[in-house]
């Protein structure tokens, strides 16, 4: 899907992006941060026509072996087919629901339990096994929704949330992450990933920007957890180490995270 910082700045965890002024960091929520031929009336045939298939050989159209060959052939495409077709159609239901609830904070209780259960769907045909491993993650996400309170902030005015685009950015070959805010904070965070299992990372942040251009050291602070449930060239679904839900959609393969 933290110590206290100075008042005035907007800062990152994975799985939180968390904004100020003031805001405390903590560690509880980490971001961010797809048999044939058969004859079902067969009992209505005339005698004759009966005897006649019953003597019916293979042989006719090729050998015995290649005739159970081409039955499973059409058996195994349309089951592979329709998964894929089911896994297409699950991700397009994701990101329609998702679209109108401003990254999650206009959802209601009814509609964050309906995004999870449909989440749940594409997390088990999820076909990378092993995300932290699979260049698939390397890039820039967008945040397209999730339930953390630490980015939405709907409690605040929303002129004091960050309104613009949400990014976080994954190199599982370097083990680096990056989230970044846009509008109007423009706050950055670095991190580095220590590899738990597959799927699963710690998080330690080591830097911030406020405003895009002044550092801080993260003086040891900012660790949480990060666990990648489902992922493909276009989105993935992540969990924090408290449940939250996070749902991304790739914008760009090439983009490196700052060593």
């Amino acid at each position: 899907m933290y110590n206290k910082l100075a008042p005035s700045i907007t800062t990152y965890q994975m799985g939180h992006l968390i904004t100020a002024p003031p805001l405390p960091l903590t560690a509880n929520a980490p971001l961010l941060f797809r048999s044939s031929c058969k004859i079902d009336n067969f009992g209505l045939l005339s005698p004759p026509t009966r005897s006649l298939l019953s003597c019916y050989k293979p042989s006719s159209f090729g050998d015995e072996k290649k005739t159970r060959l081409w039955r499973s052939r059409v058996s195994f495409f349309p089951f592979f087919s329709t998964k894929v077709e089911d896994c297409e159609s699950i991700k397009q239901e994701l990101v329609e629901s998702i679209a109108p609830l401003d990254r999650g904070a206009e959802a209601t209780s009814e509609q964050q339990e309906r995004i999870d259960q449909i989440a749940r769907k594409l997390e088990a045909l999820n076909k990378v096994k092993k995300p932290l491993k699979s260049d698939l993650l390397n890039g820039k996400w967008e945040l397209l929704y999730t339930t953390s309170q630490s980015i939405l902030q709907t409690k605040r005015p929303k002129i004091l949330r960050a309104n613009g685009k949400i990014y976080q950015a994954i190199n599982a070959d370097t083990l680096r992450a990056q989230n970044m805010e846009t509008w109007p904070f423009f706050n950055q965070a670095t991190a580095n990933l220590v590899l738990l299992n597959a799927k699963r990372v710690a998080v330690k942040f080591d830097a911030f920007k406020v405003f895009g251009l002044i550092p801080i050291r993260a003086r040891g602070s900012g660790r949480g957890q990060l666990e990648i449930t489902y992922l493909d060239e276009e989105l993935r679904i992540s969990r924090g180490n408290e449940g939250n839900l996070f749902i991304l959609r790739m914008v760009d393969p090439n983009y490196r995270v700052p060593l």
